[in-house]
């Protein structure tokens, strides 16, 4: 199976063919915002955060924006900063080159004269780089190329039972045809941690996944929190499941059955054709989704037997439930209706086989009802709080 895609300079290959308008931090955001809504092609995010950082802190918002500036669905990107936070513009613009060659452009506001130079400079520098970018034809490429995030939120117990065992048997095809799968959420192994080490390749990998497991525990611990104080949520708690080993459980099953080949920290560059790996994020779906966009994933597949409306500015994110009342409550927000494997009207390998052709379809252009409706949530893990 192939697909169509955008072949990169930096070897990568796109499914869309976006140009990004970067905010360096929450005091460029609406700069960027301004930017993006005057050009077609360029897509933006509010980033709340890029100063007022301590070190470790600022590293998950760096690797976010340089992340997302080398995913392979943006043609080049404008860097927005006001000029005095944290994240200066010298040090994004190392981090980006550091994953990419691909186009880039800056802007200071604090040195051009403030936002309405910044904005008229910036609609330029994005509609020209829009315009090379409309130049680039597809090509064909086999579906190892694609990096796949897999993500569960909202969950109920049709989440276990139908939507990831189906995003598994995804993952497992993906792998087969020499592709990278992302399993993500740490929060949601707890419990179930014992059974991804097992899987894993090496005893490096086995004790890696255990060590970022105890280790968010540990962090929660150390300001007197719990992890089970809030996950599950009220509305998985709502939905039916009562346990935080229960939704673990579930969780898994989007890794399939395929061998654990590493574990990557938080919005770390993911390497291709590389099988199932682990990222460790926390369980806030915009935050986790985040990650793995960052790591290089073109396209997201997420299950909610609550329903979700959840989408991201970058790559296209393919909605599943297993449960058919959700489906039908939410069909603005929802791709795949999971449901018929607990009903018995269709196999784990017809879901699985119809939601691999699903994600081949999007990666060919096909947009999904999050793309439809325009969604770009977007969140950045914390390390701390602000100083």
């Amino acid at each position: 199976m192939n697909f169509f895609g955008y072949q990169r300079p930096d070897g990568r290959v796109g499914i869309r063919n976006h140009v990004l308008i970067l905010p360096a931090s929450v005091c460029a955001s609406d700069t960027t915002r301004i930017i993006a809504n005057q050009v077609n092609g360029a897509v933006t995010f509010n980033n709340q955060q890029g100063c007022s950082q301590v070190a470790p802190d600022q590293q998950l918002t760096m690797d976010v924006m340089a992340g997302y500036a080398a995913n392979p669905n943006i043609y080049g990107t404008v860097v927005v900063s006001l000029g005095c936070e944290n994240c200066q513009m010298d040090l994004v613009v190392k981090a980006i080159e550091e994953r990419t060659n691909k186009p880039l452009r800056q802007i200071i506001i604090q040195e051009i004269g403030g936002t309405l130079k910044a904005v008229e400079q910036g609609v330029r520098y994005a509609r020209e780089l829009v315009q090379e970018a409309s130049m680039l034809q597809k090509q064909e490429f086999p579906m190892s190329e694609l990096i796949l995030g897999t993500e569960c939120g909202g969950s109920d117990p049709t989440s276990g039972l139908a939507a990831n065992p189906v995003i598994g048997r995804l993952s497992d095809l993906l792998v087969a045809d020499g592709g990278t799968s992302i399993l993500s959420e740490t929060t949601e192994f707890i419990g179930a941690e014992h059974i991804l080490a097992k899987r894993a390749k090496t005893p490096e990998v086995h004790d890696r996944i255990l060590e970022i497991v105890h280790r968010y525990e540990k962090a929660l611990q150390l300001i007197g929190e719990e992890v089970r104080e809030g996950n599950p949520s009220p509305g998985n708690k709502a939905g039916g499941i009562t346990t935080l080993e229960e939704k673990s459980l579930g969780c898994i099953h989007k890794g399939g059955h395929a061998p654990v080949s590493a574990v990557y920290d938080y919005a770390k560059q993911v390497a291709k054709k590389e099988g199932l790996v682990i990222m460790d994020t926390p369980g806030n779906d915009p935050a986790s989704v985040a990650a793995m966009v960052a790591g290089g994933a073109q396209v997201v597949v997420f299950s909610s037997g609550r329903g979700s409306p959840t989408g991201n500015p970058i790559v296209p994110v393919i909605k599943i439930t297993g449960n058919k009342l959700t489906f039908s409550k939410m069909k603005d927000n929802l791709d795949l209706d999971a449901s018929p494997l607990i009903y018995g009207t269709k196999t784990l390998e017809e879901l699985g086989d119809e939601l691999y052709q699903m994600v081949k379809e999007v990666s060919c252009g096909n947009q999904t009802k999050a793309e439809a409706l325009g969604f770009t949530e977007m969140a950045i893990a914390r390390a701390c709080n602000y100083v």
